[in-house]
Formats: C-alpha cells, structure tokens, sequence
C-alpha cells in the first residue's frame, strides 16, 4: 500500500532502474517563482522574438480595424457616406500593408540595404512635390498631402520615417565595417544633416508631430551606434532648442503646450476641445467601457476621434482593459525589437532594428501620452492603430523588416530549419504506422 507519510516522494520509474534525477524548485511550478522562470525560459527560446513580432503587430492591426469601424461611423454619416466608409479604405490599406510585409518579411537582408537609397530618394522628391502649388494639399493646417485621385491622399513624410532607417542603417553599417564610427565626424556627417534636410522639408509643410518622430529615429539610430553621451546630449540640445523656437513662434503649437492635462473644453473651436473630450472619454470608460460602438465622445464632440484620437474611443468603449491591452501588445513589439537588434551579429540589422523600433514605440508614446492629457497634441496617428493608410503601408513594412531579422538569427534559423523536416518526418512515420494497423486488421473489423 503507497504510503501517505508526509513529505515521502515515490521514486520514478526508470528503464535501467534507480531513481529519476531530481528536478530544480524553480522548474516545478510552485509559486511566483516558478512562474517567473517559465516565462524567462520560454522568452529565451529562439523563435520567441519572431512569434511576438507577427502576433503583436496582427493584433494591433486588427483591433485597430475594428476601432476605426466604430469611431469613424459618425463621421462618415455626417459627410453623408455609408457608415462603413472610412473602415473600407482603412481594410484596403491593411490588405496591401499585409502584402508588402510578407514581402518584406522574405526579402534577404541584402535587397533591404539595396532598396535604401531608392526609397529615400523617392521620398524626398515626393516631399518636396508636397511644397509645390496645385500639387500639395493642405489638411488640417499642415501642407505635406499629395492627392492621388478621388479620395485616395498619400503623405510621403511617413515614407520619409522608413527611407531615413534603411539609409541610416546602411550608411552607420557601412562605416563600422571600416572602422570609422569611432570617430565622431563620421558619426554625425552625412547622417544628421541628411536627418535635418528631411526635417526642413516636413516643417515646410508645418508638421511639427512628424519632426518630432523622425527625430527620435535619428537619436535611435545615434544611440544604437554608440554615440558617446556628450555628443548625444550636444544634438539632443541643439533639437531642443530649434524645436522650442519653433514652438515660441507658433501660437497653434503655443496652444498645444498649453492643454497639457486640461479639462476645461472650452467653447466652439476653443484650442483644448479636443484634449478635454479625450479624457473625458476615457474617465467615462471605466474598467470595461460601455461596449463597442456605444461612445458617446465620438458623436461630434471629440474632433479627429478615428485617427489620432483613437485611443481616446478605445478607452470609452472598451475601457481601461482594451487600452492596456494596447499598450501591452505595444510594450511585447518593442522589446521583440529590442531583443532582435540586441541579440544580431549583423550590424545593418542592428541599427535597423534599433530604428524601427524606436518609430513604433516613439510613435505610441507620444500619441497616448497625448490622449492621456501628459504631452501637447502632436497630431501623429497610433501606428498600426489609427486610420490612415499613408501611415499604416510604411508601417507594416516595418514590422515585416523585424519579422525578417528575426528569422535571421542564427539560433532561430537552426530552429526553423530543424522543424520542417522535423514535422515532415513524423507525419511520415504516422502515415506508415497507421496504413501497417489497417492492414493487419481482419476483414471483418474494418
């Protein structure tokens, strides 16, 4: 009879006899501490990154489609549209974004560094067609749309955020291949004033959010390269300062900073209408929101409430558990990235990873932390998650250039390598073991 003393164990059967080896505490599973190491162990695994990257930006992307269904109903009604008119267009992009990231996830790292040049070449001539008359469109003050027909409009400063990395990358790569980026000239020159001609030509068009973003991809790229701090702080400070003259001379930015945290909406066209409805939409929310399709915000109250205030209606109908819900798949596809860029032998790669993943999360930063009532209203969409497919093509791009480097690591790709024939193998011997067992059996029992 097995006895029930306690802290008795009975020893493991083994084939040769003896006792099982014994298993670590923090492996079996007991407590906090188990459960911390599981998931450590299992983040270590080589395809993790790769795993995290295609389902973060997958579910953003769709949890996106559905908010913009939900938010923009009102809006397009009030143009006389059918309701799902801007949920059309937003799910044509995302198919086409969903093709140009399967390609790119395919694509070997050495047609990304060729393809380089011939995107940021493309996009700064779009941007400056963007400054001509009759050619550039002005949406919401900012001058930086060309019109491709009917109701289909193209931004190329959001293709200018994608040709600065794979430029930067390649050019930053190169220069450590020989050696030089120990030298802070070759650091800074021809990178920064390349950076700083984009920025020239998007604040032309007075599109303070899109400086801020491509900035901050230009001190990814510094950081990832291994600035030294004193010369990070001396370009930090000179942004700084542009950006604050820049912001004294323009009393709509003025106004921006001004709102940081208000409440107090203010009458017709008053300058943080739009700030206090985003938190009231979001203290109106609770935990679980008053469900989908049912914000009250987005019935003309909170301007903008389908693209860059689209947090704002996820909180209200879905509450604080769909918007941290958000920021936590937001919070898994940065540090996936962080992990590709940290974990890469290849230093094109490094940096381009560096890079993408500071746009995304930069991105999100700033436009919750506007939501939120924390940062002025910089106008930038949520990447994957607002409408717009200028915004949403470049991006998905993106996320298809980390999904591609991370099934370049060397461990991943042993590991993917090894499953196919792996799987191949087994459904083999399955099929043949299974096609014996029939055979075998009697006439009668089959």
């Amino acid at each position: 009879m097995p006895s029930k003393i306690a802290g008795t164990r009975r020893p493991s059967a083994r084939p040769g006899g003896g006792r099982a080896p014994a298993t670590p505490r923090g492996a079996r599973g007991g407590g906090v501490r188990g459960l911390f190491t599981r998931a450590q162990r299992a983040w270590d695994r080589p395809l993790t990154a790769y795993y995290v990257i295609i389902g973060a930006g997958l579910l953003i992307t769709t949890l996106g489609l559905v908010m913009v269904y939900s938010a923009s109903m009102i809006t397009a009604l009030r143009y006389e549209l059918v309701p799902s008119y801007f949920f059309r267009k937003q799910f044509f992009a995302a198919l086409l974004g969903t093709g140009l990231l399967l390609v790119a996830s395919r694509m070997p790292v050495k047609l990304h560094r060729a393809l380089a040049y011939p995107i940021l070449v493309g996009a700064v001539f779009l941007m400056v067609l963007v400054q001509i008359p009759g050619i550039g469109h002005s949406v919401g003050g900012n001058q930086n749309w060309i019109s491709l027909g009917g109701p289909f409009m193209l931004q190329p400063s959001e293709f200018g955020k994608l040709g600065l990395i794979l430029w930067g990358a390649d050019l930053l790569a190169r220069k450590q291949d020989m050696k030089l980026l120990t030298q802070w000239k070759h650091m800074l020159v021809p990178l920064v004033p390349g950076a700083f001609m984009l920025l020239g030509l998007i604040m032309l068009g007075g599109d303070m959010g899109t400086a801020i973003i491509l900035t901050a991809i230009l001190f990814g790229l510094l950081w990832t390269a291994g600035a030294p701090t004193r010369l990070f702080v001396g370009v930090l400070a000179v942004a700084g300062a542009l950006g604050a003259l820049l912001i004294k001379t323009s009393p709509h930015r003025m106004d921006r900073f001004q709102c940081i945290g208000a409440t107090d909406p203010g009458g017709e066209g008053a300058p943080c209408l739009q700030a206090a409805h985003g938190i009231y939409a979001l203290a109106s929310g609770g935990w679980f929101g008053s469900g989908l399709g049912a914000s009250v915000e987005k019935w003309g109250q909170l301007p903008e409430a389908h693209t860059d205030f689209i947090f704002a209606v996820t909180g209200e109908e879905l509450g604080l558990a769909g918007t941290l819900s958000v920021v936590a798949l937001f919070a898994a596809l940065g540090y996936a990235g962080i992990r590709v860029a940290g974990r890469t032998e290849d230093p094109f790669v490094r940096f381009a990873a560096g890079g993408v993943t500071t746009w995304i999360t930069a991105q999100a930063v700033v436009n919750i932390g506007a939501v939120l009532g924390l940062l002025p209203i910089a106008g930038v969409p949520l990447p994957l998650f607002s409408y717009g497919g200028s915004a949403l093509l470049p991006t998905m791009f993106a996320v298809g250039l980390l999904i591609a480097f991370a099934r370049q690591e060397p461990a991943a790709k042993a590991a993917l390598a090894m499953r196919r024939p792996g799987w191949g193998k087994r459904a083999g011997v399955r099929w043949k073991s299974m096609r014996r067992r029939v055979k075998k059996r009697p006439s009668g029992e089959r």
